[in-house]
């Protein structure tokens, strides 16, 4: 058996597996290669990432409007230039607004929903730091906790996100009783804002414990002033500053790792069907390492992703390997690129196929990754709708595990950033303004076409054309019974435009996934097809690869090196 596109280091782990075997036409199913871009069972979902806070307050009772006294936490409008509107408070999102939409969620073709973290935040807004301005990151006076990343007590659910009935174990059921699971955002890092306060704040840069036991304090001091080795209550923490004015934990700590790997066994025991790692690149990979084993030695297999904020492939890719504890992570390479295409730019299509990565890389596994083109840490794509509806054509059908921001599905904020609107609330009349927005239309269009459709979702990619407006490529999975080839053709082009598909085609039957009429193809033939300006066209065959071309192109792409 051989191994595609995985690093010496990582040979032994279980992806892109084309094994192979006797390869006539006829053969049973047990006698064909093996072409599989992963056999992990969650590349079959896509995403859609909320902000809790800012999609739908569905129980005003948990708001806790009053919260915060002198240094309230709720609705924190930012002064902003330009027409701007921005708000660092809470705004009351929760749990209950997103059970209540979940049918919106799945009418786009999703199947789990990521939440920012659950965990307790202070009660207060920080007064430290430095003060928000317009775009500015990691700028935090006079902020709330609603994202949710200023952990205290890693054990205890904060009192924004649940109603009666509805803790999270109960969010999670009511998930999955609508056909979603949810993705957990969990942090290692850091825990709040733990200094430079004009006057300590309650809860700010402490962590408790499970039963509310006081474990670590950062008293307000200056990362250099803290003494590790003499303060019990400085012992969770580094004595060195790293983002902004949180409290940085120490990931050599044997009992830092037993209080977050215990939290956050706790959360999955409630219900969240994975993780997604913030700031995975601020800890050491050995952490990582010892941190997955508590974590699957209890869950075998349990799917987690990092942020690695890093658009060097090479350096994100470290995250993947064994050594790191063979993870996935948000693939900011693509990003960035996806960009380029889709956005205002409009560059050319070829500017995506280096950073795919389909043959040689340095990824564990490509076909792992989490693909998105925009989130909550950076600016929106900016782009118009018929570059929303390219980008998800693209993400929806190539390589990875395709992951979509809260209101891109209409455009929300195209182009803001944080502190410029990047999250601000969603809420019912952001839904109701979405419901018959062509960039949902196309988004469900092709989101569904992809759960529908295994070697969307585990199938290797061998690409045809990337070039101008234009793209074509397979994606082949050939695995445990499932034969399976689709040919995607895609124009992001103003245009209609003539495909006429030859190299490496399969002869038979082809089903026009997104309607039309089949096209049956003979040995030798081609397949002409017209995609509309901005449009998709997809073509499938349940058969087996029987071109030795094909084959070999496809073994070609799951050599060792």
């Amino acid at each position: 058996m051989s191994r595609a596109r995985i690093p010496a280091a990582a040979l032994g782990a279980l992806a892109m597996v084309s094994a192979v075997a006797c390869c006539a036409a006829g053969k049973p199913s047990r006698d064909l290669p093996v072409h599989a871009g992963t056999n992990e069972p969650f590349a079959s979902e896509s995403i859609y990432f909320v902000v809790t806070d800012r999609f739908v307050n569905g129980d005003e009772s948990n708001d806790h409007r009053d919260q915060g006294g002198a240094h309230r936490t709720f609705d924190i409008p930012l002064a902003l230039p330009y027409g701007g509107t921005d708000n660092i408070g809470y705004l009351g999102g929760d749990f209950k607004g997103i059970v209540d939409h979940a049918a919106y969620i799945t009418e786009m073709g999703f199947s789990a929903v990521w939440v920012t973290p659950i965990v307790d935040n202070p009660d207060e807004a920080f007064t430290g730091g430095d003060a928000p301005g317009w775009g500015s990151i990691l700028t935090d006076r006079g902020k709330s906790g609603y994202h949710g990343y200023w952990g205290t007590n890693f054990y205890r659910l904060d009192e924004h996100w649940g109603s009666e009935g509805l803790d999270f174990a109960g969010f999670t059921r009511a998930m999955r009783g609508r056909g979603l699971k949810v993705v957990l955002d969990i942090v290692c890092n850091h825990g709040s804002p733990g200094f430079t306060m004009p006057v300590a704040q309650p809860q700010f840069g402490r962590i408790y414990a499970a039963d509310g036991k006081l474990l670590a304090d950062h008293q307000n001091r200056p990362p250099a002033w803290l003494d590790p080795a003499h303060e019990p209550l400085h012992r969770f923490y580094n004595a060195k500053q790293d983002l902004a004015q949180l409290a940085d934990l120490n990931e050599n700590s044997p009992e830092v790792l037993d209080y977050l790997a215990g939290a956050y066994l706790q959360w999955i025991g409630q219900g969240a069907a994975a993780f997604r790692i913030d700031t995975m690149a601020h800890m050491s990979p050995a952490f990582w390492k010892r941190f997955a084993a508590r974590i699957r030695a209890k869950h075998p297999g349990y799917f987690m992703f990092g942020e690695a904020f890093n658009y060097d492939a090479r350096k994100i890719a470290a995250y993947t390997l064994p050594e790191s504890g063979s993870m996935s992570v948000l693939d900011f390479p693509l990003k960035a690129k996806m960009s380029e295409v889709f956005g205002s730019k409009q560059a050319d299509y070829a500017v995506l196929a280096d950073a795919l990565y389909l043959e040689g890389g340095p990824y564990r596994n490509p076909y792992e990754l989490m693909t998105f083109y925009d989130n909550h840490d950076m600016a929106r794509l900016d782009a118009n709708d018929a570059g929303f509806i390219d980008a998800h054509n693209f993400l929806f059908t190539a390589r990875g595990i395709p992951i979509v921001y809260y209101g891109s599905e209409m455009g929300f904020e195209r182009g803001r950033a944080e502190h410029q609107g990047n999250r601000n609330l969603f809420g019912k009349q952001g839904i109701e303004a979405a419901r018959n927005h062509p960039i949902r239309t196309a988004l469900a269009k092709v989101a569904t076409l992809r759960a529908a459709t295994p070697a969307l979702q585990r199938g290797l990619q061998v690409n045809l054309e990337l070039s101008g407006n234009r793209a074509a490529f397979y994606r082949v999975l050939q695995q445990g019974g499932t034969n399976q080839i689709a040919l995607v053709l895609l124009n992001k082009g103003a245009d209609p435009t003539d495909f006429n598909i030859s190299e490496l085609l399969e002869p038979g039957d082809w089903r026009a996934a997104l309607g039309g009429q089949p096209v049956t193809v003979r040995d030798g033939g081609s397949l002409r097809a017209t995609v509309p300006a901005h449009g998709i066209a997809v073509y499938v065959l349940d058969a087996p690869v029987r071109r030795a071309d094909l084959d070999a192109r496809l073994a070609a792409g799951a050599v060792r090196h």
